[in-house]
């Protein structure tokens, strides 16, 4: 089967749709479970998945700097992402964690940029950056509500971590994912750190057991199932197929079915300061990653 751009296109949105529950999903399931065990138990769950699936198929494994390049990748998608944000939602919205997310297409535009050399034009550093501000700026009046001023919480820390964390793993992996494959890439890359992500799942459940509903259990199913196995062989794909920094676009309906998912299926209120704020983030990371890339 021939690759082009659109079908990297199509495959990055399918991925993008299958990650669009996350933030929801995580606001659930914190709600009966420690953070660190939905952070790393999904991930503890998508390992012994992604092991089954390597034996079954007889995969060869990775040479020399592959690995320490599939360290990079779950350093940022397996380990820091989905811990950042669990921690995160145990007090934000998921309606503003969406948004604050918004900034992941920009940041892995830039991402890609810095990895393969790219020299990208002036207006999508300018882009990048405002993207950067309008997504600080949005975070710190969210948080005016709730503390009667002008500040930010720390909640928002976490996110922009995560953002900066998701970004370098979706970059090195899309890159990866040209040499190993895409399912073989996350498959890896969990297998690699399953041991860490087994020893904090133990001491989460020593230090707080799990005491969730069944509805708070299908939603770190999920998490474990589709947002940590499933969900990346689709965007891994995409991300192979390229131009990285085009599919990466696509990530842009990501925070709009986040919160559309938020206000059905939470019941969270849509705001103007929700849906200001979300279009300023999506409208600067548009421009940035269709800025002109020489």
């Amino acid at each position: 089967m021939i690759s082009t751009p659109a079908s990297g296109i199509r495959w990055g949105l399918t991925g993008v749709v299958a990650f669009s529950f996350t933030v929801v999903f995580t606001r659930i399931a914190v709600d009966g479970m420690s953070p660190l065990f939905v952070g790393a138990g999904r991930a503890v769950v998508a390992a012994a998945l992604a092991a089954m699936v390597l034996v079954a198929t007889r995969q060869r494994l990775p040479r020399g700097a592959q690995w320490g390049r599939l360290l990079v990748v779950a350093g940022g998608v397996v380990i820091g992402f989905p811990l950042l944000t669990s921690f995160a939602l145990q007090t934000a919205p998921a309606s503003h964690g969406a948004v604050v997310i918004a900034l992941l297409p920009a940041m892995t535009a830039v991402v890609v940029v810095i990895r393969t050399g790219e020299r990208p034009s002036r207006l999508f550093w300018i882009m990048a950056v405002a993207g950067a501000v309008a997504a600080v700026g949005f975070a710190a009046v969210g948080g005016a509500g709730a503390t009667g001023g002008f500040a930010l919480h720390g909640s928002d820390a976490l996110l922009f971590a995560a953002v900066v964390a998701g970004a370098i793993g979706y970059a090195e992996g899309g890159k990866l994912s040209r040499e190993l494959g895409s399912w073989q890439t996350i498959s890896w890359a969990l297998v690699l750190v399953a041991p860490v992500m087994i020893a904090l799942t133990a001491v989460s459940v020593g230090v707080e057991p799990p005491a969730a509903t069944a509805a708070e259990w299908a939603a770190f199913g999920y998490l474990a199932v589709v947002s940590m196995f499933l969900g990346f062989f689709a965007w891994y794909r995409g991300l192979a197929i390229g131009p990285m920094a085009r599919v990466s676009q696509v990530q842009l309906v990501q925070p709009v079915l986040s919160i559309v998912w938020a206000a059905l299926i939470l019941h969270e209120q849509l705001t103007w300061a929700t849906v200001a704020g979300g279009a300023a983030v999506v409208l600067c990371a548009a421009v940035a990653v269709r800025a002109r890339i020489r």
